[in-house]
């Protein structure tokens, strides 16, 4: 089975073909910047893109994104290894402490900030919400969220 994982088909080993797209990502393909956690949707540590929409992988059926384009946090980066507005922003703000959900917390961002670059507070804060961190790390995140906006709009963040 064939699979598009960051603008590149990727051939994809059968095993995985009736299985979930978080294994097939993680064991199958070997991109570990896709986490595992709850597997059930819930805390959002599995966000991926599919088609530009933040998508849970850990309850998603590989069969379902077959025709799709996905995302990973590898392929939120330019060619030329200039990290996305979000990931530098993390990164600059020092946002993860423990960093097991932060792939899925840059992946919800970016595909938030896609739809709506120039948010409220209360507007990071909705998109966000379902996305959870054991550390508790929301004010960082919010913050660093609102420096990616800033930084895709052009300012200086």
């Amino acid at each position: 089975m064939k699979l598009t994982i960051n603008g590149a088909e990727m051939e994809l080993d059968d095993a995985y073909a009736d299985g979930l797209l978080v294994w097939a990502i993680r064991d199958g393909l070997g991109m570990t910047g896709t986490r595992f956690g709850c597997g059930a949707g819930i805390c959002g540590s599995c966000t991926v893109h599919v088609d530009g929409v933040a998508t849970r992988s850990c309850v998603t059926p590989v069969a379902a994104v077959a025709d799709a384009e996905i995302t990973t946090l590898e392929g939120l980066a330019a060619e030329d290894g200039t990290l996305h507005p979000v990931q530098q922003a993390f990164l600059d703000g020092q946002v993860p402490q423990c960093a097991w959900c932060m792939s899925g917390q840059m992946m919800q961002a970016a595909a938030f900030l896609e739809q709506n670059n120039n948010p409220t507070k209360e507007e990071i804060v909705d998109a966000m919400k379902n996305n959870y961190c054991r550390c508790g790390c929301y004010h960082r995140i919010k913050s660093a969220v609102a420096v990616a906006a800033e930084t895709i709009q052009g300012g200086t963040a």
